[in-house]
């Protein structure tokens, strides 16, 4: 694990996002590390949210007067910061780490978010209902894969739960909101693993 490079104290954090966006990626972390932050439950284009992100999309992480958004970004910034959570970057356990990252967001989250979107968010006249079977058909699949290559280690990487965990496992729990296929015992095991952990549950229950 890398060596921390900052800390809660120096420069204190505020996270500006509802818990039931993918706010709740960087809650559950910030609990994980045990660090004190100030949480802001603003929704998106609220007008917290549009004042240090112009697309008024949520989690922002303020740290000090510096604001960072997307929560796979502010994810990797506290692993980073806080050496934990990450393999150093550099590494190859970093370079297969951010592989899963990039699969999570790819294969999870980028099917669901558009499912989100021509279900409530774009403009009515521009919504494809239809749509949604496609992506079911195509999240199915990716989780049959997934769920494939999940090894023998409780999380992905192994012994040791990293960021890509936090992202699959509230990409798994969105789905499940969603009515997204998640059938495969190996991820419904993991779910419950991952939902167990007290930081988790401290999270939610916000």
């Amino acid at each position: 694990m890398t060596q921390a490079i900052v800390s809660a104290e120096a420069r204190p954090y505020t996270v500006i996002g509802a818990t039931r966006t993918r706010t709740a990626r960087v809650l559950w972390m910030l609990e994980e590390l045990g660090v004190p932050y100030t949480h802001l439950p603003a929704m998106p284009r609220s007008a917290d949210a549009l004042r240090h992100n112009p697309a008024g999309k949520v989690p922002v992480l303020l740290v000090g007067d510096e604001a960072i958004t997307d929560s796979t970004a502010i994810l990797t910034y506290l692993a980073d910061a806080h050496g934990r959570f990450t393999a150093p970057a550099g590494t190859l356990a970093r370079a297969r780490q951010d592989a899963w990252t990039q699969r999570v967001n790819d294969e999870c989250d980028a099917l669901l978010w558009t499912a989100s979107r021509h279900s409530f968010i774009l403009p009515e006249d521009m919504r494809l209902p239809a749509i949604k079977d496609s992506l079911r058909w195509e999240f199915a699949r990716n989780m049959t894969g997934l769920a494939g290559q999940l090894g023998d280690g409780p999380y992905l990487m192994g012994d040791e739960m990293t960021v890509p965990d936090i992202l699959l496992a509230h990409c798994l729990g969105w789905a499940e909101a969603a009515k997204f296929p998640v059938n495969e015992p190996q991820l419904t095991d993991y779910l419950a693993r991952m939902r167990a952990r007290p930081a988790y549950q401290r999270a939610m229950a916000r």
